[in-house]
């Protein structure tokens, strides 16, 4: 992103040439209590086509520690754009993700007894004054720096098992992991490092200084582990998926829900790695407006998450929105980038096209189908539930049975882990005529066109939509 782009971001709120249909540009650079809400305002709108460049705080870790924050992440408030109606759906190219912060700590976690009900989530409590969400402040560093303001006792829902200190070069292409001193110097001006956005309130978890790992080297490769449309219910941002929102059936605190309000749940907190620039996502509306918000930003991560968390990082996305009239979705579709694409989901080469023929001519065929990837994000309470939920989607909007699903994916695709316990997305090649008919072929081939050498009636390739699909 341009330097003047980013000085931009150091605005409050705002949008640019502002028209009856919505802005061509929202500026965001503010953020919520850690709970999506579709009944509180939203900003903007963004226009059809418009943009929305966003300066995103640092995800898990930060408002972890953060007992104020009611929902473990602190995403921004979610963006109208405008004419979106329930049973819409809006594409999100994703242009640009830059990352600000200089340096990060992450880890694998234990949950602090006694320091919440529930769940350490979204849940933090003070047993002294019976009070959810208390408020802290940070005195030092360490894993007892963040204390009650009521009574100066330790007050963080979660320490380390094994944690890290990473710093990054100047380009932010690599990251390498800090001894002792080092991890200690930067947690005494740990916002600084962090390049936290003036108006996120998280304390940073490079406060804690973690330096069990030291000297390892990690490639950077940012993507949104928050990126999405606002659920039709209040719920805690990082339980905005199947498997998060799981632990709020039936608990003992303010934000729990039934199991029939899972279905409100629009699986923005995805952690997939793919979900990165040049990618292009495609949310369902659950409420007017849709509510497009991002958050959770990382700068590096392998499939699963395995850890429980990553890198996390405040940074800068733009990302260009899309209206998509009735496309009813349950949840996220991926195109990803072609070389995030599972081997056998990659679009066919010449080469591989001219063995196909010679098979095609030997048994007297016709032809073959034609087709191109497309991802189905699913979520569950367990990976085994995901991987149902990513198979299900699918059937429902190609209109194909499970059990043909499950052929196209095991032969022409994969399903790949996004998080453990319970997020995957679900890849195969689906015929070009039912991606047509769906409304979904032209972003298709926006991403996939230029790797495909089949042949494609005029009818497919005619006509571009309102917003230039």
């Amino acid at each position: 992103m341009a330097p003047h782009a980013v000085s931009l971001l150091l605005w409050s709120v705002c949008t640019r040439t502002v028209t009856a249909s919505g802005a061509e540009t929202v500026y965001v650079d503010k953020f919520t209590d850690g709970v999506l809400d579709p009944n509180k305002p939203f900003l903007g709108p963004v226009k059809d086509g418009g943009h929305i460049i966003a300066n995103t705080a640092p995800g898990c870790w930060g408002p972890m520690i953060t007992p104020h924050l009611r929902g473990g992440h602190e995403v921004t408030i979610p963006v109208e754009v405008a004419g979106a109606e329930v049973g819409d759906a809006v594409a999100i190219r994703i242009k640009d993700i830059t990352i600000t912060s200089m340096a990060t700590a992450s880890g694998n976690d234990y949950a602090v007894d006694g320091k919440f009900k529930g769940d350490p989530f979204c849940a933090a409590h003070h047993a002294g004054t019976n009070e959810f969400h208390p408020e802290t402040y940070v005195d030092g560093i360490g894993e007892d720096a963040i204390k009650y303001k009521s009574d100066g006792q330790s007050a963080t829902p979660f320490k380390f098992t094994n944690g890290y200190t990473m710093a990054f070069d100047t380009l932010r292409e690599v990251g390498v992991t800090l001894p002792k001193h080092a991890a200690e110097t930067i947690a005494r001006d740990a916002k600084h490092y962090h390049a936290m956005p003036a108006n996120s309130t998280q304390h940073s978890i490079l406060t804690f200084a973690p330096h069990h790992l030291v000297g390892v080297v990690g490639r950077t490769r940012p993507f949104m582990g928050q990126i999405g449309s606002c659920p039709s219910i209040p719920l805690p941002d990082s339980h905005n998926a199947g498997d998060f929102a799981t632990f709020l059936v039936g608990a003992p605190h303010p934000l729990a829900i039934t199991e029939d309000q899972m279905v409100h749940r629009t699986d923005g907190h995805m952690d997939i790695d793919h979900a990165r620039a040049g990618s292009i996502l495609i949310v369902p509306c659950k409420v007017k407006g849709c509510g497009i918000y991002f958050g959770d930003m990382h700068a590096m991560q392998g499939d699963g998450e395995i850890a429980g968390h990553t890198t996390d990082v405040a940074g800068t996305i733009t990302a260009q929105v899309h209206l998509l009239k009735n496309m009813k979705l349950d949840g996220p579709i991926l195109f990803v980038e072609h070389e995030d694409l599972p081997f056998l989901a990659r679009p066919l080469s010449a080469k591989e096209r001219l063995r196909a023929a010679e098979v095609v001519k030997t048994w007297g065929m016709d032809g073959i189908e034609e087709s191109l990837p497309i991802s189905f994000v699913g979520t569950g309470g367990d990976l085994n539930k995901a991987t149902d939920n990513g198979l299900a989607r699918a059937a429902q909007v190609l209109g194909f049975s499970v059990a043909e699903v499950k052929n196209r994916a095991t032969i022409t695709g994969a399903v790949e882990i996004g998080r453990y316990p319970g997020v995957v997305h679900v890849t195969l090649r689906a015929p070009i005529k039912v991606l047509e008919e769906k409304g979904l072929l032209k972003l298709a081939l926006e991403q996939y066109g230029q790797y495909f050498g089949g042949e494609l009636s005029s009818k497919s390739t005619s006509g571009q939509s309102k917003s230039g699909l």
